[in-house]
């Protein structure tokens, strides 16, 4: 298949990207570099063994876009386009809704008009409503609280209303758990501007010694060790889950969603004491008030993935504190050049 990636040098994006050559799909990223690094270019090209197809620009640029569908005939597109911080998020809302949904909306528009009809869409668990007893499931209530995970729910909204009016489409709505690890090469992996919003990165920066000790955000929740649990998959098992989606689509128009997780809740305590035993280093780290929105529990129910996609998360917690270690090594200021 012929695949584009929107926003495919980012975190997700580039690991989708070699996985998606390594199954034999011609994949072409899309991508502004606004929260992402040209130099990704080069060390997929290092892992893939050949060019990278690339073409820089704007997902809302519609002329940038058409030049793009009409140079090659792409079979799929993979959204990945679109701003992530949950915090930077409610701090800059409007940023947030004109962003993420004006690039969904403009994307749609372009592959209308180019005949293009198999979508998979970077979604997210944070759709689920608070109320929800984990494990998690497609059929659950959603309902957000915060404005990141409003466009997501927005964009799922778009999609299916999409696909119900135009019968020929076909759309994965793909709801993301806790992505952790880099690729097993060390070449490619998260790289947060800034002081990273996600547990792993904190680590890794800790044990480099880039900051003195990790915070944790409470250590009074109702769970076994006090802090909270979630479900943490590792980026490749998460890149491979968008090519097992792909092919589903070219047999089943229609709209279905997936989560993609391992089916299993760590807790926050249970990563630093695995990314202790595999490394050998310590973190030291300090218990702050909870923050305003999150969960003592997440965790995702996979059975509608592992039937209807034939795809199941593989690597284990240790391999995804061993390979962001790694990426974090070889890599200490990301793809920074310092």
């Amino acid at each position: 298949m012929k695949i584009l990636l929107t926003g495919g040098a980012g975190y997700i994006g580039s690991h989708t990207y070699a996985e998606l050559c390594a199954a034999g799909h011609e994949a072409v990223i899309v991508d502004n570099f606004s929260n992402s690094s040209p130099l990704v270019l080069e060390r997929l090209q290092s892992i893939t063994g050949k060019p990278v197809l690339f073409h820089e620009a704007d997902v809302c640029d519609g002329a940038a876009m058409d030049g793009i569908f009409a140079a090659r005939a792409f079979d799929a597109v993979i959204h990945f386009a679109g701003f992530k911080a949950v915090g930077e998020s409610v701090e800059k809302p409007l940023s947030y809704y004109r962003n993420n949904l004006d690039s969904a909306l403009a994307l749609c528009e372009r592959m209308q008009a180019h005949g293009v009809r198999r979508l998979v869409f970077s979604s997210s668990a944070t759709v689920y409503d608070a109320s929800c007893h984990p494990p998690l499931d497609e059929t659950m209530k959603t309902g957000c609280v915060n404005p990141y995970g409003w466009t997501k729910y927005m964009i799922e909204r778009i999609l299916m209303d999409t696909a119900a009016a135009n019968p020929g489409w076909g759309v994965a709505l793909l709801r993301y758990f806790n992505p952790i690890g880099a690729h097993g090469s060390g070449t490619i992996g998260e790289d947060p501007a800034g002081t990273p919003n996600n547990l792993m990165p904190f680590i890794t920066q800790v044990a480099s010694g880039m900051r003195e000790k990790l915070t944790i955000f409470g250590g009074n929740y109702p769970t076994p060790d006090g802090t909270g649990i979630r479900d943490y998959i590792h980026v490749v098992d998460l890149a491979k889950g968008h090519a097992a989606a792909c092919e589903y689509l070219k047999t089943h128009p229609g709209v279905e969603t997936f989560n993609l997780g391992t089916g299993t809740g760590c807790s926050v305590l249970e990563v630093v004491k695995a990314f202790e035993r595999v490394t050998g280093v310590h973190i030291p780290y300090t218990m702050e008030d909870r923050r305003a929105g999150d969960l003592p529990v997440s965790y995702a129910n996979t059975d509608k993935a592992q039937k209807m996609l034939g795809w199941k998360a593989e690597k284990s917690l240790d391999e995804m504190c061993r390979d962001a270690w790694r990426w974090q090594k070889q890599n200490p200021f990301g793809y920074r050049q310092v």
